[in-house]
C-alpha cells in the first residue's frame, strides 16, 4: 500500500478514489474478508429476525392476504388494511425489538470490530491493533446512526398524518402520492445528511489503528484535520450515491423476468430475487471496503504533509 500512498499524495479526490478502487478490485481477499465477517454475523441474525417475525405473524393472525388485494385506485380500503395490520402488529413488534434489537447490536458491535480491524490489518500490517478502541467508536457510531433511524420514523409518522390520517378525519381520501413523496423526500434528504456528517465517526476507528490512540484522542483527531476534512465528505457524498446506484441497479434486475411471469414459476422467481440480493450484498461490501482504504490513504498522506494538506490549519 505503500505505492498507494504516494499517490494519494499527488492525486485529487475523486481520481484517487478511481485508483484505489481498481486496487481493491484487484485484491478479492479484501472483499472476500469483508464478506465473510459480515454474512458471519448478518446470516444468524436474518434467521433470527425472521423467525421472530414469523412468531409474530402467527400469534396475531394477520391476514397477510389482505396486503395482496390493496389498490392504489382504492386508497381508503388500502389505507383502512395498512391501519388494521399496523395497529395489530405495532405492539408485539416493539415488544420483540426490545429485546432484540438491543442484543443484534450489541453483537454487532463485537463482530465489526474484529471483522474491520481484520481487513484493515490485510490492507496494511503495520496498523495497530485496538479492539477495544474500536468497539467503544463503533458503539457510538450505531448510537448515532439509531438515533437518525428514529429521526427517519418521526418523519414517515409524521408524512402519515399529514397525507392520511387528517384527510381521514376530514372525511377525505387519504393522499398517498403525497406520503410515498414526503417519504422519499425524508429518506433522501436523512441519507445525504448521515453521509456529509458521520465522516468523523468514520475516521476515528482508523485513527486509533493508525497513530494507536485511545478513545477520546481518535476522536479529538478526527475533528481536527483540517483540509482532508472536505475529501471525507466529498467520499461519503460520492459513497451515498454509489449506494443509491446500486438499490436502483437490484430493483432494475429484480424486475427483469416481469415480462415473462406467465412462464417464470414462482421458485425461479424467489431463485432470481435470493441471487439479485447476493450480488447487491456483494458490491455493498465491496465498495465498503474502498471507502475504507480511501480513508486510511487520505489520513495517511495528511500525517505524512502531502502536497494537498501542506497549508492546512
Amino acid at each position: 500500500m505503500e505505492t498507494q500512498s504516494r499517490r494519494a499524495e499527488t492525486v485529487r479526490g475523486t481520481q484517487s478514489f478511481v485508483h484505489i478502487l481498481s486496487s481493491c478490485w484487484r485484491r478479492p481477499a479484501l472483499t472476500a474478508l469483508e464478506v465473510a465477517w459480515r454474512w458471519a454475523f448478518g446470516a444468524p441474525a436474518a434467521a433470527l429476525i425472521g423467525y421472530e417475525g414469523l412468531r409474530v405473524l402467527r400469534e396475531t393472525r394477520v391476514d397477510v392476504g389482505a396486503l395482496k388485494q390493496m389498490s392504489l385506485l382504492d386508497p381508503s380500503g388500502s389505507a383502512a388494511t395498512l391501519a388494521q395490520m399496523s395497529g395489530a402488529l405495532m405492539p408485539p413488534m416493539l415488544r420483540t425489538a426490545e429485546w432484540l434489537g438491543p442484543l443484534l447490536l450489541a453483537v454487532w458491535v463485537v463482530v465489526s470490530s474484529f471483522g474491520r480491524g481484520m481487513v484493515l490489518r490485510r490492507v496494511d500490517a503495520r496498523l495497530h491493533t485496538r479492539p477495544v478502541v474500536l468497539m467503544v467508536l463503533q458503539a457510538a457510531r450505531m448510537t448515532a446512526l439509531a438515533a437518525s433511524f428514529a429521526v427517519w420514523f418521526l418523519c414517515l409518522r409524521a408524512a402519515g398524518r399529514i397525507a392520511v390520517n387528517d384527510p381521514l378525519a376530514a372525511g377525505q381520501e387519504p393522499n398517498l402520492v403525497l406520503y410515498f413523496a414526503l417519504a422519499i423526500i425524508a429518506t433522501l434528504g436523512l441519507f445525504t445528511l448521515w453521509a456529509a456528517a458521520s465522516w468523523a465517526l468514520s475516521a476515528a476507528p482508523l485513527l486509533a489503528m493508525l497513530r494507536n490512540l485511545g478513545v477520546r484522542a481518535s476522536l479529538a483527531a478526527a475533528f481536527r484535520l483540517g483540509a482532508v476534512r472536505s475529501k471525507l465528505v466529498e467520499i461519503n457524498l460520492i459513497m451515498g450515491i454509489v449506494r443509491i446506484m446500486l438499490v436502483v441497479l437490484a430493483i432494475a434486475l429484480s424486475a427483469c423476468p416481469l415480462p415473462f411471469e406467465s412462464v417464470a414459476t414462482p421458485g425461479f422467481m424467489a431463485w432470481w430475487y435470493a441471487l439479485v440480493t447476493i450480488l447487491y450484498l456483494i458490491a455493498a461490501d465491496l465498495f465498503h471496503v474502498v471507502q475504507l482504504v480511501y480513508y486510511l490513504e487520505m489520513l495517511r498522506a495528511y500525517d505524512r504533509g502531502g502536497p494537498e494538506f501542506r497549508t492546512s490549519t
